[in-house]
């Protein structure tokens, strides 16, 4: 046999690696496309509508808390019958959002106004009613100290609720902002902050978010960066018990739109106050500002804070892909208290008047008159969903 020739040994050695090649980078182009297709997979997996609920103050006063725990069997504080009515329209939503203006102190002894103090099961009803996430930052989360500012954080955690607006130090909330929620494939970031502390020092290293146009617009700015394709402001502000927001809530609305929020969603007067679609023009979108939602549960007294309102928006994704705010409508609901066979507080809607105990219906009308005159004298391109 003859030998093989050098030259032959080299063509033979080049058409190998040749063929190498091509297998390597088919299946480089294999791996691309693999990775391609998922990424492609992700993209169609993002919602093209999402749809966000907000509701107000969750309080707890006194005689909440004693009715909890006569509900209890005075042994536990028993919520359960607080947002059965309610509870439907809230798991109806993609994403629910409450403020909880109670810390948890984590007991034995808990307190109402003015210092609070609540059960962890009052966090647990309002999950079990379908909320997702509570707002800390508000002028009573520091009401029974740091201890139980910080305890709240933790409890909350424990019980798989999200919650920002308050952090147990400076290294928490440097770790929990930006807060960007995935709902269903969508990035919604989320950020909260309050006017004070009801002049309650600070301490203990809790981290709590005052309002701050600098602190604001870094954050926003933060968000953004960080992938949100949603971006939802929360704030405490204005004058409680004042039906009209002020100039001072204006401008800072303003300056947050300027800053490429999306939603704007404001609590702490403790009564109901206008909504209103605005403009964007540098970004071409339009902007919810909702002043005040009032009160989701509380035992306060005066007729304009007896309840509250529940705003729902919807987020659609247009053509270039872009998320934004398109719909938004409300409707309000009335704290019944204990009345009869009604054991406990309870959230009504003004859709179920049926359920108004009989003593409480003029109560419920005056509410429901005063609110309702707020909003159609005052709301833009925001109305009720059930008449």
């Amino acid at each position: 046999m003859r030998p093989i020739s050098s030259s032959i040994k080299y063509a033979a050695l080049s058409l190998a690696m040749v063929c190498l090649s091509v297998l390597s980078s088919c299946g480089a182009r294999g791996n691309t496309g693999a990775s391609d297709s998922a990424a492609a997979q992700a993209e169609a997996a993002k919602a093209d509508t999402l749809n966000l609920l907000f509701a107000g103050d969750a309080m707890q006063h006194g005689p909440q808390l004693k009715a909890a725990l006569r509900a209890g069997g005075g042994k536990d504080y028993n919520y359960d019958d607080c947002f059965t009515l309610i509870a439907p329209e809230v798991k109806a939503a993609d994403y629910a959002v409450a403020n909880l203006e109670v810390p948890l102190g984590g007991g034995p002894e808990y307190r109402g106004y003015p210092c609070f103090s609540a059960p962890d099961s009052y966090a647990i009803a309002l999950r079990e009613a379908g909320f997702d996430m509570m707002l800390t930052a508000n002028n009573h989360c520091m009401d029974s100290g740091a201890k139980a500012a910080k305890r709240t954080c933790s409890a909350l955690d424990r019980l798989g609720l999200d919650h920002i607006g308050t952090y147990a130090d400076s290294t928490e909330s440097a770790r929990r902002i930006p807060f960007i929620k995935d709902i269903k494939g969508v990035k919604v970031g989320f950020l909260n902050y309050t006017y004070g502390t009801n002049g309650i020092p600070v301490t203990g290293g809790v981290d709590v978010a005052l309002i701050d146009r600098d602190r604001i617009a870094r954050e926003m700015k933060k968000t953004r960066e960080a992938g949100a394709e949603l971006l939802v402001v929360t704030l405490h502000w204005g004058v409680e018990y004042n039906q009209i927001e002020n100039r001072t809530q204006r401008e800072l609305a303003q300056f947050i739109v300027d800053n490429g929020a999306d939603l704007i969603i404001g609590a702490h007067p403790h009564v109901v106050q206008p909504m209103k679609v605005v403009h964007n023009a540098r970004e071409n979108k339009d902007v919810l500002i909702v002043y005040s939602l009032g009160n989701f549960l509380s035992n306060m007294n005066d007729t304009n804070c007896r309840g509250g309102a529940l705003v729902r928006t919807r987020m659609v994704r247009g053509q270039d892909g872009k998320m934004r705010f398109d719909h938004a409508d409300y409707d309000t609901f009335f704290t019944a208290k204990p009345e009869g066979a009604n054991k406990n507080f309870r959230v009504v809607p003004a859709w179920m008047p049926e359920y108004i105990p009989a003593g409480q219906k003029s109560a419920y009308k005056r509410f429901e008159q005063s609110a309702q005159k707020i909003f159609d004298e005052n709301n833009v391109n925001v109305s009720r969903r059930h008449k």
